[in-house]
């Protein structure tokens, strides 16, 4: 006898779409206001870097880092490419934690801000989308 199980993720609740709208909405604020700054005042953004990144901190690295951010973002934006915005964001936020932790950053604040930031962008995600509710459920139904 075989059991089988069906998973059916519902629309999520009103407060849960708006925890999820919320969630989503402060880190895109963030995202844009770095690559932002990256974009318009690099030399901000240089100044104000952690001395011994690795990286040549100049105008046209800032500028792509800027760009580099501001696509996956943008896709992040748009509901149906937001997994993947989501997954390039991701990828975006694994280079600065790799990146922190190599120059001994402090470990809470700056190394592990990525992955707060990670957290936000999926579990806003994951409050908003029925879809990505069904692919990581929390709980499994059982029969």
């Amino acid at each position: 006898m075989t059991a089988t199980t069906t998973m059916t993720a519902a629309p999520p609740n009103r407060a849960a779409l708006i925890a999820g709208r919320i969630l989503s909405g402060l880190v895109i604020a963030f995202l844009l206001l770095d690559c932002g700054t990256k974009l318009i005042a690099p030399q901000f953004a240089i100044q104000y870097s952690p001395p011994g990144l690795g990286w040549r901190l100049d105008v046209a690295t800032m500028r792509t880092l800027g760009v580099l951010l501001l696509i996956p973002t943008l896709l992040y934006v748009w509901p149906r490419t937001a997994v993947l915005g989501a997954i390039l964001v991701t990828g975006y936020l694994g280079g600065a934690i790799a990146t922190h932790l190599r120059i001994d950053s402090p470990l809470p604040t700056h190394t592990l801000f990525g992955v707060y930031l990670g957290v936000m962008i999926w579990g806003g995600l994951w409050l908003r989308s029925p879809a990505l509710r069904r692919l990581i459920p929390l709980r499994t139904v059982q029969d």
